[in-house]
């Protein structure tokens, strides 16, 4: 079964501000991770993103949230981390704006890889203090060593 730190490296963990409203976010997560997708492009991978959005937020609640989407020209999953600056409007189940992301871009067929993979990310983000570890990292290095060692 593949793991999350075969999916998330260092260099697609990301803190910062990403825009002000859910889809500039997504555009921007879009634009970082499709630097490591071999031929993606961002307006691709956000097209897809948007996309599953408008079956259903992926806000999961607590200022989290966990985009995905597969893609027929991905051979491999791809993750991204990203702490905001300022919370987004993700439509959230509990209405509270997210300000932490986990991004997933799995193959069209990976329908196992792609549950397993989820199912672990929303594991790591169901302990409401292991979150606020995630939330006082002070760096991408330091978010990405505690959310890979599960805090």
């Amino acid at each position: 079964m593949i793991q999350l730190d075969q999916v998330l490296t260092a260099d697609r963990v990301y803190s910062g501000s990403f825009g002000a409203s859910k889809k500039r976010v997504l555009q921007t997560l879009a634009e970082r991770m499709a630097e490591s997708l071999d031929g993606v492009t961002d307006v691709d991978l956000f097209d897809q993103l948007i996309a599953r959005e408008r079956l259903g937020s992926t806000g999961l609640g607590q200022g989290i949230a966990v985009p995905h989407c597969r893609l027929a020209n991905v051979d491999r999953p791809v993750a991204a981390l990203a702490k905001l600056d300022e919370a987004v409007d993700f439509e959230s189940p509990d209405r509270k704006p997210v300000d932490l992301l986990f991004a997933l871009v799995v193959p069209e067929a990976a329908t196992e890889d792609h549950l397993n993979l989820l199912a672990a990310v929303v594991e790591r983000f169901n302990d409401s203090s292991r979150v606020d570890t995630l939330r006082k990292a002070r760096s991408t290095e330091e978010l990405f060593e505690r959310f890979i060692k599960g805090f």
